[in-house]
């Protein structure tokens, strides 16, 4: 299995620090859970259905024609490759590493292509990947830019992947309404804008007979009884997504301030991380680490990822750790 944030405990047991008194930032998550509501107990006696009203709310919240429940986005990402005969596929990249490897376990031969070569390359493909906003990077691509290349790809029946795990915060941007389309298969994630990742819930919007063939590969009763009405609950608060989204917008800008303080400019980031691209990625980790703050570390181009603190502890925290950082490479360099 790929490497991925939010390995905690094994982080405590390598660097001999409890788990409680970590920062753990690793993982891209909001770090403030939504409220989950009382799940009575017939959600967990009973086996689930699928007419409670989750998949409308999900409908009213993405602002889709269509959706498929799934748990966890991941489902879909590994699942949708067994929908196509092999072909070639291109993964906008750095990107989510899960999404190149289904592809090529599946028996697709997968090209990892920058966005500036898109182009190049894409009426070679049957399918075309992108995470929009990419993670970790944090690039934004344009509806209309999407849409182009999907019309590309459906000419001779490929498919345009759009993962939108963090899209929350920038609803105008998303392609959800645009789903009807035959070949344009958007994901979006449950867990990071709502910080609810252990409740193992995400959708696919795309056209109906597609969303059928792969609800066959999902099987009966995936998402379970109490994941549903929780996330039915979440996607209905409207008075809290927009705290969240706010929320999470001035802790980003804040986190961007506070890197570029210390001479960690950021590459790229959304409203639920900053990425920053440093010769010394590894350093930074392992000092911050040492310290009891956990990040996510991209060896392959020399990255890390910092998630949003969720209070002023965290914040204090995160400064001094960056302060002393910045004192000890002082002390290093000529």
């Amino acid at each position: 299995m790929l490497e991925h944030g939010g390995r905690l405990r094994q982080a405590a047991l390598d660097y001999g620090i409890a788990e409680s008194q970590w920062l753990d930032l690793s993982s891209g998550l909001a770090p403030w859970p939504f409220t989950i509501p009382p799940v009575p107990e017939r959600a967990w006696a009973r086996l689930p259905e699928t007419d409670d009203g989750l998949e409308q709310a999900a409908c009213d919240y993405y602002g889709a024609p269509n959706v498929l429940p799934v748990p966890g986005s991941q489902c879909a990402i590994q699942l949708l490759p067994r929908l196509r005969r092999s072909g070639k596929v291109g993964v906008l990249s750095p990107c989510y590493a899960e999404h190149a490897e289904s592809w090529r376990r599946s028996g697709h031969i997968v090209r990892e292509i920058l966005e500036q070569e898109v182009d190049l390359y894409l009426d070679t493909l049957d399918v075309l990947v992108v995470v929009n906003p990419n993670n970790p990077t944090g690039l934004s691509l344009s509806p209309e830019r999407l849409l182009g290349w999907h019309a590309r790809l459906a000419l001779r029946g490929g498919w345009l992947v759009v993962d939108e795990a963090f899209m929350d915060n920038t609803p105008d941007l998303s392609l959800a309404a645009q789903s009807w389309r035959t070949g344009l298969i958007v994901l979006r994630s449950f867990g990071k804008f709502f910080g609810l990742a252990g409740v193992r819930l995400g959708f696919v919007l795309a056209d109906l007979k597609l969303l059928k063939l792969l609800a066959e590969q999902v099987g009966p009763w995936a998402v379970s009884g109490p994941t549903r009405m929780v996330g039915q609950a979440c996607l209905l608060d409207t008075d809290a997504h927009a705290r969240q989204r706010e929320r999470s917008e001035l802790a980003s800008a804040r986190l961007q301030h506070l890197l570029g303080q210390h001479d960690l400019q950021p590459q790229g980031g959304c409203a639920l991380f900053q990425w920053l691209i440093t010769p010394r990625a590894e350093h930074l980790y392992e000092f911050m680490a040492q310290r009891g703050i956990l990040l996510r570390l991209f060896t392959s181009n020399s990255s890390v990822r910092f998630g949003l603190p969720a209070d002023e502890a965290d914040w204090v925290k995160l400064q001094a750790a960056l302060q002393a950082y910045s004192l000890a490479l002082g002390k290093e360099l000529p």
